[in-house]
């Protein structure tokens, strides 16, 4: 995916709005349950880290998938959560709190264990000893872009209880207008590269992303986790930070083909998430 004025400004100007209205929906006692109940933090970051890095690693091996391109599923799979992650688990009514707390922590380890598991794919499917850098920069800006605008909205709601109520379902609205729109040009900016090369790495990508989002989803509930929590967990697990997947590609590894895989999942990941927020506020 080629940087533009979408990737590089609009994108990030729209998810601080949409961050700032789901501030607006939160409260301290929000963050203080979740620290309260750690099970669903360890239960999100166990799955997160082991168990989808061994499904993208299986994907790949039995897909045969070329090389470039099954390093780049690895490098996607080792991303942490992105800030859509917190917007559609706001859609799907899941525990936004945890969402945000899970992005944090997943976006700080992410600065080892992105290294290791890149590391990792590189030397399997490349033979390549080429050492990953940790991203700090483009970590302190997820952290900046999420936790930013959340604490703008939380400081307002604390101030102003009543504006906070009454502007909760027009942003809500607006959230999902403003993803559609944000869709529609991603697809438009990247259609050559869609088209290209859906072939190949689509159908990896798909199932992908409908194992992340079905065993994020299940193996919370299995274990007894309230459903609002594990809505949070498949979210922040289906939904990759593919910008940051992209950007390793091209800017730290310094090889274009492998942000594909991250380019073609984040369409996908978008049509499937809101399906599945859609399933779920139709089964509640």
């Amino acid at each position: 995916m080629e940087s533009s004025i979408v990737t590089n400004l609009l994108l990030p100007i729209a998810l601080g709005i949409i961050m700032l209205g789901l501030g607006l929906s939160l409260t301290v006692d929000d963050f203080k349950r979740v620290v309260r109940y750690p099970k669903a933090i360890l239960v999100g970051l166990f799955i997160q880290m082991f168990v989808l890095t061994g499904i993208c690693f299986v994907l790949c091996v039995a897909l045969k998938l070329p090389s470039a391109l099954a390093v780049g599923m690895m490098l996607l799979a080792a991303s942490p959560g992105g800030a859509t992650a917190n917007i559609y688990s706001h859609l799907a009514k899941g525990d936004v709190a945890l969402n945000i707390t899970l992005t944090a922590v997943n976006s700080v380890l992410s600065l080892l264990t992105l290294p290791i598991i890149v590391g990792f794919a590189l030397q399997y499917f490349m033979g390549n000893e080429q050492i990953v850098p940790p991203p700090f920069k483009k970590v302190i800006e997820v952290g900046v872009i999420i936790l930013g605008p959340v604490i703008v909205g939380m400081l307002i709601r604390a101030r102003a209880v009543t504006f906070a109520a009454k502007m909760e379902k027009p942003i809500r609205l607006f959230s999902v207008l403003l993803l559609a729109g944000l869709v529609v040009a991603a697809v438009a900016q990247s259609w050559a590269l869609v088209v290209a090369s859906f072939a190949t790495i689509g159908f990896a990508c798909l199932l992908f992303n409908l194992a992340s989002l079905g065993v994020g989803y299940a193996v919370p509930r299995a274990l007894k986790l309230p459903k609002r929590q594990a809505v949070a967990i498949a979210m922040e697990i289906g939904i990759h930070n593919g910008t940051l997947a992209i950007f390793i590609a091209i800017n730290i590894v310094g090889n274009n083909a492998m942000s594909i895989p991250a380019a073609i999942y984040s369409l996908i990941m978008f049509l499937t998430a809101a399906l599945f927020a859609a399933w779920l506020n139709r089964k509640k």
